[in-house]
């Protein structure tokens, strides 16, 4: 008599293959974006100065955030 090998997946199993592929992709993914967010930067990049006090963003916040008078 011959054993034939059962096909048949049982929802448990099923189960355990979707989270298992799911944490796989994710690992994947974070590995992926942690590789591609580490690149050096330029030095004369990171001397630059940044913060301009005159410029319009940082007028209309100091505008907008005004407080009244006591």
């Amino acid at each position: 008599m011959k054993i034939g090998v059962s096909t048949i997946v049982g929802r448990r199993d099923l189960l355990r293959a979707v989270i298992t592929g799911a944490a796989a992709a994710a690992a994947i993914t974070a590995v992926a974006l942690e590789t591609t967010a580490a690149k050096p930067s330029a030095t004369s990049d990171k001397r630059r100065s940044r913060y301009q006090p005159n410029s319009v963003e940082v007028r209309d916040f100091y505008r907008v955030n005004r407080y009244p008078p006591h």
